[in-house]
């Protein structure tokens, strides 16, 4: 037996509660009742029955209360294994950390923005598995493919520009990374979100296009930034500086970054403002453009809800509660 919404169970706390007004009623009632007369009068006045039935139409109001807790918390137990068959597209989300990444043309940077908007994105994805490769002057997979997007968030969340200590920005590297995450993934079926500010320092453009299109990867192209520049926050405080003590501005390089999405038959959109048309870069570019999959089946327990005895018990107790009287009998008094 297990419970749907756990939480639902504190609601007995409110029992105690009830159980003490009815004791200080109760006793108060008994005072009242001694100033009006005294207790061997009281069995002429009230009836034993009428007492009883106040006792029992306190227990049937608790134990309306007690089902009700359980039915809201919804109770299970009894369960049949399902097979369940997943399909859809592998995505590997290359994110770039380099340090021109905290350049703030972006608001807040270009960093925090590019985690909001992979963040949206988990929102829509649905059936795909999802993989997260971080990359600067080198990279690594953060995390697998994985059906976990709350995984992928926490991966996430621990990324910043500090994590890799080699700087530049590597695209041919992320995708090498990424190539290496699909490696049990048909060629149809890969996609991978490019997000960068295309400042790629490995000058290998021609080999990026020729691996991508020979593992049949298309890229989905998010450029971060503005093509005007921004500086870049130096560790230390300030912005980064050249051997003149100008200041390094960095640019959103969207041509090299074109061309990447058309070569892999991807697409480019570019994030200046953050508002990116999410539904159409996942439903149209990417799941409209890439062969869906058969993952592996699996097995997964279906749990018999058992709630509806327990609103059944709620609705009987609280159905008799009223039919009992609490009206006193009068006893006509010896004389």
């Amino acid at each position: 037996m297990n419970f749907l919404h756990v939480n639902f169970l504190l609601g007995w706390l409110i029992i105690p509660l009830i159980i003490g007004f009815y004791i200080y009623s109760y006793r108060k009632k008994r005072r009242l009742l001694s100033q009006f007369a005294n207790t061997g009068l009281w069995t002429h006045l009230i009836s034993p029955v009428n007492l009883l039935n106040q006792r029992i139409k306190v227990v049937l109001l608790l134990l309306g209360i007690i089902f009700g807790v359980i039915a809201l918390a919804q109770p299970r137990w009894g369960f049949q294994w399902q097979e369940v068959q997943r399909r859809g597209v592998d995505i590997i989300i290359a994110l770039d950390v380099s340090r021109s990444m905290l350049a703030e043309d972006v608001k807040p940077d270009r960093l925090t923005r590019a985690k909001r908007e992979i963040i949206d994105l988990l929102r829509l994805i649905e059936g795909d598995r999802v993989g997260l490769v971080a990359f600067a002057g080198t990279s690594f997979l953060q995390s697998p493919l994985t059906l976990d997007y709350g995984a992928i968030e926490i991966f996430l969340d621990a990324l910043d520009t500090e994590l890799i200590p080699v700087p530049g920005t590597a695209i041919n590297h992320a995708l090498k990374t990424a190539i290496y995450a699909f490696s049990d993934t048909p060629h149809d079926a890969r996609a991978v979100i490019l997000i960068t500010d295309g400042e790629d320092h490995s000058g290998q453009l021609a080999d990026i296009m020729t691996d991508a299109q020979k593992e049949g990867i298309k890229l989905f192209i998010i450029g971060i930034g503005e093509s005007e520049g921004a500086p870049v926050p130096a560790p230390d405080g300030g912005f980064l500086r050249n051997a003149q003590g100008e200041l390094v501005l960095s640019k959103l390089k969207e041509s090299d970054l074109k061309k990447l999405a058309v070569a892999t038959n991807g697409s480019y959109v570019q994030s200046i403002t953050g508002d990116l048309d999410l539904e159409k870069i996942y439903y149209q570019d990417i799941k409209g453009t890439t062969e869906s999959q058969d993952f592996q089946s699996a097995r997964r327990r279906l749990w018999n809800e058992q709630f509806q005895w327990f609103v059944f018990a709620v609705v009987l107790c609280w159905g008799i509660e009223p039919l009992l009287s609490q009206r006193s009998s009068r006893h006509q008094l010896d004389t």
